[in-house]
């Protein structure tokens, strides 16, 4: 999607199947599909560049992560959490989980659980913390997703986010949102840091490091970082 033409002509195609499709299934096909054609391109998944970004990108250790119980919102087929070996419970929710396991041929030792972040199959409290990276516009209510995020995440317990910043919704992207989602946040987590950066390709602008630009008007992509942290919210 680096050039401007095929991303305006990705986004047409993209309100053209939301208008005439529903937009979970087209999501869901596309998804999939996306990840057929990864998986033909590289033979065998790799994973070795999250540990990077769930470490050194938000300034925690890898033995931060020792006896923590750890959620990934839409994991993807590539293990995600495969690198916290030492964690004592890592899984990944994706509405596409058993798809992926097979995908990935059950190499994985994390654990893939099928589900939706609007609803997440976990009691009250239970992980230390919760990831979304890549993943958060992908979901279909985003005010349900951080509401559950915030019920499953333990007192004090953090929430990692990587995402792109787009405002036109495409077929894998049904939420789309500006640099605003970070004050939606705020009213659920205490952000710890938070991080602009120019850019369309996730994980590689975030090592460009070159900072958004917010006095250039021009439409574009962004990508979004935050660390936060759950705040025990008053009771009415």
């Amino acid at each position: 999607m680096r050039n401007s033409f095929f991303l305006k002509l990705y986004t047409f195609l993209s309100r053209f199947f939301h208008f005439f499709f529903d937009k979970e299934k087209i999501k869901l096909r596309f998804e999939f599909l996306y990840w057929q054609i990864k998986k033909w391109q590289e033979k065998d998944f790799t994973n070795h560049h999250y540990k990077e970004f769930f470490t050194k990108h938000f300034n925690l250790s890898e033995e931060f992560y020792t006896g923590k119980k750890i959620l990934d919102i839409g994991c993807g087929p590539r293990g995600s959490l495969e690198w916290a070996a030492n964690a004592q419970e890592r899984v990944g929710l994706d509405p596409l989980a058993e798809k992926y396991l097979n995908l990935n041929e059950k190499k994985h030792k994390m654990t893939y659980v099928k589900g939706f972040s609007e609803q997440i199959p976990f009691e009250n409290d239970y992980f230390d913390i919760i990831s979304s990276f890549n993943s958060l516009d992908h979901v279909q209510n985003i005010n349900k997703t951080l509401t559950e995020i915030h019920r499953c995440l333990k007192k004090n317990g953090l929430f990692l986010l990587i995402s792109d910043i787009h405002t036109r919704a495409t077929l894998t992207e049904p939420s789309a949102f500006g640099w605003e989602i970070s004050e939606q946040i705020q009213q659920n987590f205490q952000i710890l840091n938070e991080k602009h950066y120019e850019g369309n390709r996730l994980y590689k602008s975030i090592r460009k490091a070159v900072a958004f630009d917010h006095s250039n008007p021009k439409l574009r992509y962004g990508v979004l970082s935050i660390l936060a942290q759950k705040k025990e919210l008053k009771k009415e």
